[in-house]
């Protein structure tokens, strides 16, 4: 199993409405991601900053991954949250969500 940990800032006036729609993500989308072997999803929230952990169970990281980014719903969804969000001054050039490293882990 992989842990993936990421930020990405939410825009300070899109912080209700973001938390809205995550308050009722599409099934479709939910669907995707396990279809795609994400497990264990949870997005959390200090001021601006979002943080975001899975857990990916699959054979082909970036292969399920190009697979969610492909898929039309996925898409769809993005168009309503990333007009939502910025990225972090650490992202590099084509990232949106920043990974960052794990330092510790209590199995």
């Amino acid at each position: 199993m992989k842990r993936v940990a990421q930020v990405i800032r939410v825009r300070p006036e899109h912080v209700e409405a973001y938390e809205e729609v995550h308050s009722a993500v599409w099934p479709s989308v939910l669907e995707r991601l396990r279809q795609q072997h994400v497990t264990n999803y949870s997005i959390y929230r200090h001021g601006d900053l979002l943080f975001s952990y899975f857990e990916y169970t699959g054979e082909d990281y970036e292969a399920d991954m190009a697979a969610i980014a492909a898929d039309p719903e996925s898409q769809r969804w993005w168009k309503v949250t990333d007009p939502m969000q910025d990225r972090v001054p650490e992202a590099a050039d084509g990232q949106w969500w920043h990974p960052i490293p794990e330092v510790f882990h209590l199995p």
